[in-house]
């Protein structure tokens, strides 16, 4: 079964939808930043770092390429995966790309309500955030846009929600689950 790529901008849900996604279709799920962490014994804060963002990204295509070319897995990527060198065009002719389109709004509640969790959000008010995603989202869109599927990633609060938002994704595209 090809790879389901997962992209979004940060807090779009992209972890807990692909994680119950793979649940639900026997899957393996690979988080690419995890993915990142644990081959490289770092921290993306740390490989950023010392490397600096365009060595970051390298590392990131180069593991991006690798679980790329896992059978039956669905790979959760970073929200800037898809914007650098060539890793949609790799995406979109390894496997499906599954871009979660989540409203603003709803990324900055996510955000606001977790923001101890996201360095680049840490000490930021609302209102820095919402300036942050507004742009942030601008800049992305041209790469996001370009995945085969744009589902909503607004209804995954709950466990209910996440159930019924999956059980709709599979309804509505039976080819990623074959």
């Amino acid at each position: 079964m090809r790879p389901i790529f997962i992209i979004g901008y940060m807090a779009s849900g992209k972890t807990t939808f692909g994680r119950a996604l793979a649940r639900e279709l026997k899957r393996e799920f690979f988080d690419l930043d995890f993915y990142i962490e644990q081959r490289f014994r770092k921290t993306i804060r740390e490989i950023f770092a010392e490397k600096g963002e365009d060595g970051f990204r390298q590392i990131e295509r180069d593991m991006l390429r690798e679980v790329g070319e896992f059978d039956n897995a669905i790979i959760s990527c970073g929200g800037g995966t898809p914007c650098f060198f060539d890793n949609m065009d790799f995406m979109r002719e390894r496997g499906f790309t599954v871009r979660l389109a989540t409203p603003a709004e709803r990324i900055v509640e996510r955000l606001v309500r977790n923001n101890s969790k996201r360095p680049l959000m840490a000490g930021k008010s609302r209102e820095e955030i919402e300036k942050t995603v507004a742009e942030g989202l601008a800049a992305r869109e041209p790469f996001y846009s370009k995945a085969e599927i744009s589902f909503c990633g607004s209804r995954l609060e709950d466990k209910s929600q996440i159930s019924r938002t999956i059980r709709e994704f599979i309804a509505r595209y039976p080819d990623c689950a074959r």
